[in-house]
């Protein structure tokens, strides 16, 4: 059996195979885990409360099926000038269509993902990030199709 000490967090191959499952199913009923796993309905519930505790699972959320998702997505490589950092991110957060920002090592700053209903909001979204303060520049790049999603 695998194990992987990190800060004295032991994540072994059933916590593996369980977070698994709840990457497939979030929702899969404590019961069924442990069936697929051939534990006890209450070791499992301990392992899912242990695994919490430790920070190894942060939450249970959902994803949005193409029926909830803005039609249109960008991933804009952003340049900013030194120091500007907290000013450019209280900027993005203000903006509804700035779904994640990412700081990047190379020759780009952040990697901002950006959403919206149509070409017309895009375009004033990105024009919206590279006019921040602190921008030095931007480059937007349309997505267009998911050609392979592993992230459930």
């Amino acid at each position: 059996m695998t194990q992987i000490d990190s800060a004295n967090h032991n994540i072994d191959d059933t916590d593996r195979a369980l977070v698994t499952l709840l990457s497939n199913d979030a929702r899969m009923p404590v019961s069924d885990l442990a069936r697929r796993l051939g534990l006890a309905r209450t070791t499992v519930q301990a392992r899912i409360e242990r695994l919490i505790q430790r920070g190894a699972i942060a939450g249970f959320t959902i994803r949005r099926g193409p029926a909830l998702r803005e039609a249109i997505r960008a991933t804009v490589l952003v340049c900013i000038e030194p120091r500007s950092q907290p000013e450019v991110l209280a900027r993005l957060r203000q903006m509804p269509e700035v779904e994640t920002v990412h700081t990047t090592t190379g020759r780009v700053d952040l990697m901002v993902i950006v959403c919206a209903a149509s070409t017309e909001a895009l375009d004033a979204a990105l024009d919206r990030v590279a006019e921040a303060r602190g921008v030095r520049s931007s480059e937007s790049l349309i997505h267009l199709t998911t050609k392979l999603d592993r992230r459930g």
